[in-house]
């Protein structure tokens, strides 16, 4: 017999895709979970992060979160969430004493990184540690930093955890649970960054020590080792997810602590599809007949721009939701809307492009690069610093 997890995360409770509401399709998932759960009698349910979109849900939202304890708690499987950027820790935490009661285990606060869940089986103990998503510029302090980025708070709350670890009966099997942007991992446009608090990736090395590595942030499920890995988020949220299969690691971990893994597939409430070409190809083709149900994304290669594409491709496409224009043979010429020229690139692009297009010919050099990065850093920690009193 082997300790059966569960791991999913970024679920974004809330969250919509292009306007349209996914209320209904974040029940399936959530249905599906708690199925899953039952079905393949899970030892644990691990939620690496991002529960909610934002620090301030809406109602329907806090109802899906809250249905969902209930049902798992019912079951009688332990589930251990921690928070992740899009996540307020401090909401997300309250009550969390009295729901550890119920088998709910919320890890929001920094000081509990080394303090794990302690489950078991017929070889033993199993301590789950919860690292809640760690902003550099807030917690520094709690791990006696006076600097670093991503890389050094996580590191220091590993450190913790392998020392809390060390003085645990032999043989315990530890597993982690963090949310970061691990050197290896591939990014989609959905994702928050993080970069600004100094290095924005931490290595994978981090989590030697431990016998599997539960991540969220990254939406992509992927495998950086047998024993780090992201689940991705059970739906997409940006077209940039077309082609990812979306799922829930089931993780057997064994006696010994070796790790097998298998994917369990999440409800597709409706395709994507990233349609390119002229529209009056993507009207006529019939190879595109697939896509007809599916949620659309167009790109038109035209040399002049038609008169009503939108309305006429949704009359082929009835959820096409969003239109793009790349005419064939242009040149570019700087030209095009801020937020497309803009798009994908993270807060410290954005302002580097922005220097390099007023003072062409020259780059930042190493002290206006420090002031950059300071600045950034200033604005996110008095954004975090302006959330955590709205909760107080």
């Amino acid at each position: 017999m082997t300790m059966r997890l569960l791991h999913t995360s970024d679920w974004h409770l809330g969250r919509s895709f292009h306007r349209e509401n996914l209320h209904d399709a974040q029940r399936a998932f959530l249905d599906h979970l708690v199925a899953v759960a039952e079905a393949e009698r899970v030892d644990a349910v691990l939620v690496a992060g991002d529960v909610y979109d934002r620090a301030l849900p809406g109602l329907d939202a806090v109802a899906l979160f809250d249905d969902v304890l209930v049902r798992l708690a019912a079951l009688g499987v332990p589930t251990v969430f921690i928070s992740g950027n899009h996540d307020s820790a401090r909401r997300l935490g309250v009550g969390s004493r009295l729901i550890d009661r119920a088998g709910i285990h919320l890890r929001t606060d920094p000081d509990g990184c080394a303090v794990p869940v302690l489950l078991a089986d017929e070889h033993g103990p199993v301590a789950v540690y919860g690292l809640p998503y760690l902003e550099p510029a807030l917690v520094r302090e709690r791990f006696g930093l006076e600097r670093g980025g991503h890389d050094r708070v996580l590191g220091a709350a590993m450190d913790a955890v392998r020392a809390d670890l060390a003085g645990r009966e032999p043989g315990t099997r530890a597993v982690v649970l963090a949310h970061a942007f691990v050197t290896g991992g591939q990014p989609s446009d959905s994702e928050r960054d993080i970069t600004v608090g100094g290095v924005a990736s931490v290595p994978l090395p981090v989590f030697d020590g431990v016998h599997y590595a539960a991540l969220g942030h990254l939406h992509g499920c992927q495998t950086l080792s047998p024993r780090v890995r992201y689940s991705g988020s059970p739906l997409a949220y940006s077209f940039s997810e077309a082609d990812h299969r979306k799922s829930l690691w089931l993780v057997d971990l064994a006696a010994d602590g070796s790790v097998e893994a298998e994917r369990i597939d999440c409800p597709v409430p409706r395709p994507l599809a990233r349609l390119r070409g002229t529209l009056d190809r993507l009207l006529t083709d019939p190879a595109l007949d697939r896509h007809a149900d599916a949620w659309v994304q167009a790109t038109l290669t035209d040399t002049v721009r038609p008169a009503d594409p939108m309305e006429r491709l949704r009359a082929r496409f009835p959820h096409t939701l969003q239109l793009l224009f790349e005419p064939e043979g242009a040149v570019e010429d700087g030209a095009g809307s801020y937020a497309a020229r803009v798009s994908g690139r993270s807060d410290r692009e954005v302002v580097e492009g922005f220097v390099a297009h007023v003072r062409p010919g020259r780059t930042l050099d190493e002290r206006e690069q420090r002031w950059l990065l300071e600045g950034l850093e200033a604005v996110r920690r008095d954004a975090a610093e302006r959330e955590q009193e709205t909760v107080r």
